[in-house]
């Protein structure tokens, strides 16, 4: 059956337009109960004393004087720490020093989170260590509670990522792909990770005695192929809380010495030093959902003037559709509004509305391409040249040749995907004629279906727009 969207992206064309698309696959449980507040996105607060002493008592001065310790290193890097590359001015990379050899700067990138405990206590917990800090007074819980939300907002004004991304959005987005039922859905997917494993293997040549930066690694599989192919080191930057289980699996298979984990947003992160590849698998429903390819994008500010990106360029295409069966599935679905005696309520003034509602869900499956009544048009995005603005807005140009006549009840997108190296360009297709994935393809219907006859010309444009931020 395919699966419907709802999340705030907007697609237009002409006087059509779409609501947005889900994560690849809808999560299917909600969020724990109590309530917990991540500090300073992945850098932990750690009290003197402890990240493992429970019950220890401190004053709101001391507590406070943490906070502000935490947020000041995450501006400039902890006295010690080996001298991070700064940000340009206005750059949202401000903080976050990169890992190190030692295992207590470990700690410094893994989760911290906190929750209130009575009135006048709160607990940290950090990995599997946990501090609890007993205040004398509310006065002074007042104190701590007000510095940690000064130093949350200050990281909130300096990231590209907060800046486009609601708070509770990025909560629910980064807990569905810390699950590692999300991470084996996608390695699962054979032609997605057979083509990621084909593309950088067979490149050796681009990565071996090379520094690697891994974009939202997830479980770090992709990390672990530019090590089999001689890459000298790898940066696996993950925001979700899968990066503990990445760096699971980096120790248990003794990788610690050519695989890095940094636990953060890459908009929020630092290096130790430039890269010569960029990987990422990037690419969401349709291409852009997720704007996750923004992030991508964003990581260019640590690849050097020569560097490779892993996929290199993609091109998105769409074509007409007839699909009778799809539109009036969708369509009587407000049949339900058309009601004139539901429980004494005249319901029928809000069929138009939810008719309009159903046919703006984009479809994500997959379909015979013979329902397909034109040959594709075809938009093509640079990863090397094309920067984040570029995926704000997306104008997308068509002229179709209608080779059959009938019905248009929409337009259908897929996308591919280039790995260009030095030995051999891959190609990563989610084309309904090639071996399915768990991208599928995505339909968009029209509010009112068009009639072409065959050898006629349909033209207009696609719009993409990518909602700004709400507060």
């Amino acid at each position: 059956m395919p699966r419907e969207a709802s999340e705030p992206w907007k697609w237009s064309v002409g006087e059509a337009s779409w609501a947005g698309l889900p994560p690849r696959q809808p999560p299917s449980r909600g969020l724990a109960g109590g309530r917990r507040e991540r500090l300073f996105g992945r850098h932990p607060l750690l009290v003197e004393g402890g990240g493992g002493d429970h019950g220890r008592s401190v004053s709101a001065r001391s507590a406070a004087a943490a906070v502000q310790r935490a947020a000041a290193s995450r501006q400039g890097g902890a006295a010690g720490r080996p001298a991070a590359r700064q940000p340009q001015p206005g750059s949202p990379a401000a903080g976050g020093a990169a890992r190190s050899g030692g295992r207590g700067r470990d700690r410094d990138r893994r989760d911290t989170e906190y929750c209130r405990v009575g009135k006048q206590s709160v607990l940290i917990m950090l990995e599997y260590n946990s501090a609890l800090l007993q205040f004398k007074s509310q006065a002074e819980y007042n104190t701590f509670s007000n510095a940690v939300k000064r130093c949350r907002s200050q990281k909130k004004e300096n990231s590209v990522f907060s800046q486009r991304t609601d708070e509770a959005s990025a909560a629910q987005y980064f807990q569905f792909y810390g699950c590692l039922s999300q991470q084996q859905n996608m390695m699962q997917d054979f032609v997605r990770t057979a083509t990621y494993h084909r593309a950088i293997v067979q490149n050796y040549t681009d990565f071996t005695d090379k520094v690697v930066l891994d974009v939202g690694c997830g479980s770090g599989i992709l990390s672990f192929f530019a090590v089999q192919a001689g890459a000298r080191r790898v940066y696996a930057v993950e925001a979700s809380s899968m990066a503990k289980y990445a760096e699971l699996l980096v120790r248990s298979n003794n990788l610690s010495d050519k695989i890095t984990v940094l636990a953060g947003k890459i908009e929020e992160i630092s290096l130790p030093e430039n890269v010569d590849v960029v990987i990422s698998e990037p690419m969401g429903y349709m291409l852009f959902n997720e704007r996750m390819l923004e992030s991508y994008l964003h990581s260019k500010k640590w690849l050097k003037s020569n560097g490779m990106m892993f996929p290199t360029y993609s091109d998105i295409h769409l074509a007409p559709f007839s699909d009778e069966q799809l539109y009036m599935e969708h369509y009587s679905r407000a049949n339900f509004w058309y009601q004139e005696w539901f429980y004494g309520v005249n319901l029928s003034s809000l069929r138009s509305a939810a008719v309009d509602e159903y046919l703006q869900q984009p479809v994500v499956d997959t379909f015979d391409v013979r329902i397909l009544m034109a040959q594709t048009v075809k938009y093509t995005i640079n990863f090397i040249e094309a920067t984040e603005e570029d995926l704000h807005r997306v104008e997308i140009p068509f002229v179709f040749q209608m080779m059959q006549s009938g019905l248009i009840h929409g337009l259908a997108f897929w996308f591919d995907v280039a790995f260009v190296g030095s030995l051999v360009t891959v190609w990563l297709s989610t084309a309904p004629t090639e071996p399915l994935t768990h991208w599928y393809q995505v339909r968009c219907l029209l509010q009112t279906p068009l009639f072409a006859k065959e050898g006629e010309t349909l033209s207009g444009k696609v719009l993409l727009v990518a909602n700004k931020r709400f507060v």
